[in-house]
């Protein structure tokens, strides 16, 4: 495991103003006529001897939910995933969309259940996103494809290759945690706080209480593995460590001066790290 950037002290400046700036997004910039076209399946004409360029919006039913999903790119591609943050949508991640079509990727960038353009649910758990994904790559028989996911999104990305080893061919996560425990010690105190309200909505009850996992279920992971966090993350840049060294081909990747989501949201930060991982790493 390389460890690219030494830890440093978490400055809290106005960094947390809003504490739920990054984990209860914060970022619900909806594209109303993407939104409206959700339902559509646009007609394409695909064959195993066409190259065809696609930038649809459609939608799949998996695991007894109908998921949304963005493709662009060609086709004949080799396929990445791309899973946004807690309450959020596929838009968030539209600058990596971009870029990762320009670099000759076909692009697969979901709504995760009950989240952006699909229907709201009462309660989420990270083991059925997980589940969803792994039944979205069986079902558009995608042949471990890259994954990129940022905070529950990289989450889910885990918890799908220690539910289902051997399905992912590489691994990009941005300020994932393995526990709840593993954010830092201030945003711990508000988790705490938050725990002991009557009402909890839904998809804050579960990053509260979850994901589960350990260290142990990251040595199961037999891809390469990029774990990255800002240098003012929410997730503690320990944690971040403890999940880079326990995956057998894992790296970590400290942002400079970037939090939870800067590098993140709509930024071509985390597509040049992208992007130049996947060049590593050969695929």
């Amino acid at each position: 495991m390389k460890d690219i950037q030494k830890k440093t002290k978490y400055p809290f400046l106005l960094l947390f103003a809003s504490i739920w700036l990054c984990f209860i997004p914060v970022f619900r910039s909806k594209d109303t006529k993407e939104t409206q076209d959700t339902k559509k399946t646009f007609a394409v004409e695909e064959s195993k001897n066409d190259t065809t360029h696609l930038n649809e919006i459609r939608n799949v039913d998996v695991n007894g939910v109908n998921i949304v999903y963005k493709v662009q790119g060609e086709n004949q591609n080799k396929p990445v995933i791309l899973l946004h943050g807690n309450s959020g949508e596929h838009d968030h991640l539209s600058v990596m969309i971009n870029q990762l079509d320009s670099a000759g990727y076909l692009v697969y960038a979901l709504d995760s259940r009950g989240q952006g353009a699909n229907a709201p649910l009462p309660e989420y758990h990270y083991i059925d996103m997980a589940n969803d994904l792994h039944e979205f790559i069986e079902k558009l028989h995608l042949n471990k494809p890259a994954i990129f996911g940022w905070s529950d999104g990289g989450n889910t990305a885990l918890q799908m290759e220690v539910l289902h080893p051997n399905t992912a061919g590489a691994i990009i996560t941005a300020g994932a945690n393995l526990f709840p425990e593993g954010v830092v010690a201030s945003f711990w105190e508000e988790f705490k706080k938050e725990m002991l309200k009557d009402s909890i909505p839904p998809l804050t009850k579960m990053m509260l209480f979850e994901p589960q996992m350990s260290a142990t279920d990251m040595q199961s992971i037999q891809c390469p593995a990029l774990i990255v966090a800002g240098e003012h993350d929410l997730i503690d840049l320990a944690h971040t460590q403890l999940i880079a060294e326990n995956i057998p081909q894992g790296e970590m990747y400290i942002v400079p001066n970037e939090d939870h989501g800067s590098f993140v949201y709509k930024s071509p930060i985390i597509s040049e790290i992208v992007l130049n991982y996947l060049k590593k790493i050969y695929y």
